[in-house]
């Protein structure tokens, strides 16, 4: 058990010193998260929708 309390304490001192961000630093990563994620699942989506309409008009010949 002496182990485990040493490592928690460890990381309780290791959060201390954690800089975080500030709530419009947040904030404005966020923004970029959500709208890097929304580009690239319409770009997939669009990539999608191609090569199965490629498939299934070389599927018919």
């Amino acid at each position: 058990m002496g182990k485990l309390g040493k490592f928690f304490r460890g990381v309780l001192s290791e959060m201390r010193k954690t800089s975080w961000p500030r709530r419009k630093e947040l904030t404005k990563y966020t923004i970029i998260v959500v709208t890097t994620l929304l580009f690239m699942a319409a770009f997939f989506m669009v990539i999608d929708l191609g090569v199965s309409k490629l498939l299934r008009w070389y599927l018919e010949l």
